[in-house]
């Protein structure tokens, strides 16, 4: 038996119109005078502005999210970079505020080096300058802790000084350290001189109340100290040179009950604060030996005796 096969053509009823290939050259060719005429006459410019017009409010409402979102991360990003530059900021301003403080301390210092080298220009004492490394662990003294001993040629006794005045002395020497004792430890006493009266007296240091100050003590109710007066060493004991500011007397009490005044003093020296100082000589090192006696001839002697 013969295989019939399948006609896959159209009906004739369906065969009609131009092929596929005619009407692309058509349109293309359409197409091409449109774009030509469009080009050249503007022909299709109302339509586009018609077409336009129709369409912006949806291309508006389709923008906006978009626009809405770009904003919202210009927005975090914004904040992300103000908070960093605000943090480089505050870490400038703590680093120029250190420096200034560094500044003025230095500046201080710089001050009180001056002072020094000025008021070791005025003494005559062999002097060597020195640092305060920190206060004695003692809670109950009032002594500092330099950085010159027995390897710079400091000796116990000797008198330290600041830029202000009379300081404390050395009491305790090591290799390459020496403990000095302030003037307003309660052991510590140092005679001085009233330079508007002329009288002389001993200040020691005052532990009680008035503590970090100094008290002129043994002196009689009807004395003639006042208030602003200025003391300074004496020199008698052989230790401090004469003339160096101790204290400024601060307050004077006198009571009917007792015999002696109460006077409390302010030391002119930073005892508090100080951190370079100056090491003097003490004065008894300077003085010459006394002069041994000579022997009287023996024929004066057997003279005498007759």
């Amino acid at each position: 038996m013969a295989h019939v096969t399948l006609d896959r053509s159209p009906p004739p009823f369906f065969r009609q119109g131009a092929s596929a290939l005619s009407k692309l050259l058509v349109f293309s060719a359409l197409a091409l005078f449109l774009m030509v005429a469009d080009a050249r006459f503007r022909l299709t410019q109302p339509i586009r502005i018609a077409v336009a017009s129709v369409l912006y409010p949806m291309q508006w409402m389709l923008v906006r999210p978009v626009l809405w979102v770009q904003n919202a991360a210009r927005h975090f990003e914004t904040l992300t970079s103000a908070q960093n530059e605000a943090e480089v900021a505050l870490q400038k301003l703590r680093l120029q505020s250190y420096r200034a403080t560094q500044v003025e301390q230095l500046s201080l210092e710089n001050v009180r080096l001056r002072s020094l080298l000025e008021l070791r220009e005025r003494i005559s004492t062999p002097a060597r300058a020195a640092q305060v490394l920190y206060d004695a662990a003692d809670p109950y003294t009032r002594k500092v802790i330099i950085d010159k001993g027995l390897l710079h040629g400091i000796v116990a006794g000797s008198p330290v000084l600041d830029e202000s005045g009379v300081l404390g002395q050395v009491t305790r020497v090591y290799p390459s350290v020496s403990e000095v004792t302030l003037v307003i430890d309660a052991d510590q006493a140092i005679p001085v001189l009233n330079t508007r009266t002329g009288v002389r007296a001993v200040a020691f240091g005052d532990p009680g109340i008035q503590a970090g100050a100094l008290e002129l003590r043994f002196m009689a109710t009807n004395a003639d100290v006042q208030p602003g007066d200025l003391l300074t060493t004496s020199g008698v004991d052989g230790v401090y040179p004469p003339g160096l500011p101790v204290a400024r007397v601060d307050k004077v009490e006198r009571r009917v009950e007792s015999a002696f005044a109460r006077i409390y003093c302010t030391p002119q020296a930073l005892v508090e604060g100080a951190s370079y100082v100056m090491v003097l000589d003490p004065v008894s090192s300077q003085m010459t030996a006394r002069p041994v006696p000579e022997e009287m001839p023996l024929v004066m002697k057997k003279g005498r005796q007759k």
